[in-house]
């Protein structure tokens, strides 16, 4: 962990007193800030480890191990807005699937567990209550995240998802796969039928690039930008 300005470690932490699998390296992957000052980090063996980060001073300290996953965390994901204590506020994806869902307060406590599915949970983000997870099969799942249930799905890409980001004051819904194409959708909640619903906005397609990065560039989600396995570059695209 830096300083803001990238001037400075603050902090490190070694993963290995941890235990891994025969033949299994260990890695962290995955992280994102909740509640007033936490840092959740994902690590190979399933485990999320909870930073607890002061406002002021450089005294973080690990509090807190949260163990429910069986496999690698693939992504974390933190609500944006501000949610009332013990809420649904972080959500934790793994290679087979499965997704976490947790409240954070004085302690980290489990909402709800989203089984373990027929293909990796590459990617997910959680805004206004809604999980948005992406799959290797290419689909896109909306799940109620107080609950987990399971309340649309889109066949989205023809390969791997890799990434997902959502601008917090549209709804936009931003994924980018290996088969070359980024795409723009809106997310709604439909007041009267109490439905989520999901639209195509834009695609754009970089051609003869398996995209691996992809993250709007402003909180209104009129710009994004991505990136690709071997690719030097990162494109950005606005909208006129």
């Amino acid at each position: 962990m830096y300083e803001p300005d990238g001037s400075a470690m603050v902090y490190w932490h070694a993963l290995d007193g941890m235990e891994a699998s025969a033949g299994m390296l260990l890695f962290a992957r995955g992280i994102a800030g909740t509640g007033l000052h936490f840092v959740c980090v994902g690590t190979s063996t399933g485990s999320v480890l909870v930073f607890d980060v002061p406002s002021k001073g450089t005294n973080i300290t690990l509090s807190e191990v949260l163990e429910q996953h069986s496999s690698p965390i693939t992504d974390i994901s933190a609500e944006l807005c501000k949610q009332p204590e013990g809420a649904a506020d972080l959500v934790t994806a793994d290679d087979c699937g499965a997704l976490c869902v947790w409240g954070s307060g004085e302690t980290f406590r489990l909402i709800t567990k989203i089984p373990a599915s027929d293909c990796t949970c590459s990617s997910v983000k959680l805004w206004n209550g809604i999980i948005a997870a992406g799959y290797g099969n290419g689909e896109i799942r909306l799940y109620e995240a107080a609950h987990g249930t399971l309340r649309a799905r889109v066949s989205a890409h023809a390969r791997w998802i890799y990434a997902l980001d959502l601008a917090p004051l549209s709804g936009k819904l931003l994924s980018a796969a290996e088969d070359s194409f980024v795409r723009v959708w809106g997310l709604s909640h439909n007041v009267e039928t109490d439905c989520l619903e999901i639209e195509h906005c834009h695609t754009e397609c970089v051609t003869d690039t398996q995209i691996c990065g992809a993250r709007f560039c402003n909180p209104e989600g009129t710009a994004f930008a991505v990136t690709g396995f071997e690719l030097t570059e990162i494109i950005l695209y606005h909208q006129v």
